[in-house]
């Protein structure tokens, strides 16, 4: 049987013992199996959201890395490009050759 403090729960008698449960209810330390297994499940469906939010920002950025680098590229094809009213040395050359 089990002792505390050189009390076994015979010593106590029923109406303590039903005080020890109460109070484990009353602070949580006892619940209802169906409760136990709802709060599991909701565990259990946070966590898969979790993930697949997870997964869907890796791939949002992702595919933010590859437009950023496209956005470069296009940049860099913009600025080899002449200006209006600038003649670039090649095509000086051309024009005035008959």
């Amino acid at each position: 049987m089990a002792e505390f403090a050189g009390i076994t729960a015979l010593d106590l008698g029923a109406g303590a013992l039903l005080g020890i449960v109460i109070l484990l209810i009353l602070t949580g330390r006892l619940v209802p199996r169906s409760t136990l297994e709802d709060v599991r499940a909701e565990r259990d469906t946070w966590r898969t959201a979790h993930q697949v939010s997870e997964e869907a920002r890796l791939a949002a950025l992702r595919q933010n890395d590859e437009l950023t680098e496209l956005a470069r590229t296009g940049v860099r094809a913009l600025d080899a490009l002449p200006r209006p009213g600038e003649v670039s040395a090649g095509v000086e050359d051309q024009a005035e050759a008959p």
